[in-house]
């Protein structure tokens, strides 16, 4: 039953993302994303992850998509136009893409830690938050730091493609 849910989960979690790139109206993008948020959510909770699905939940689902649609409102974004293809630009991000994966693949190769499997979470007499903080930072430190560059990379690549062209 766990095997269903998790692949329905992640299928609804997959589309609802991709839809969120597909759509031009950025309310729609919004609900997508939100939608989303809930799959994964969904998939923690099906993990017995149930601190990090309900801080998915209420952080991410709820405090900041209600800053996306605000802001989404203040600034009465509409519907995107459809521009033309750069090449030149498409071409620069998969050779980006292609050159970082390749980076990660080294260097999780290189790591002897990587071929083990991951260990599972002691059970302890602490709560659910101090086991997560002591896996995170002692035993998922690099995959943790990779998350963290792979935000960064969207950060910047948000900032790239909501930059407007001046007329």
């Amino acid at each position: 039953m766990l095997t269903i849910l998790f692949w329905v989960f992640s299928i609804l979690m997959l589309t609802s993302a991709v839809a969120v790139i597909l759509f031009r109206n950025p309310v729609n993008s919004a609900m997508s994303l939100v939608v989303s948020f809930l799959a994964l959510a969904a998939l923690y909770i099906t993990l017995d992850a149930f601190f990090i699905g309900i801080i998915q939940i209420l952080v991410y689902a709820g405090a900041v998509m209600v800053l996306f649609l605000f802001i989404i409102m203040l600034l009465d974004l509409k519907a995107e136009a459809r521009r033309r293809l750069n090449i030149a630009a498409l071409s620069g991000g998969i050779a980006v893409l292609g050159g970082f994966v390749v980076l990660v693949v080294q260097v999780v190769k290189s790591l002897p830690a990587a071929a083990q499997q991951f260990p599972r979470l002691a059970r302890t007499g602490f709560s659910d938050v101090s086991d997560v903080g002591m896996s995170l930072f002692t035993g998922f430190n690099l995959p943790f730091q990779i998350v963290g560059v792979l935000l960064l990379v969207a950060t910047v690549g948000v900032v790239v493609l909501s930059r407007r062209t001046l007329r």
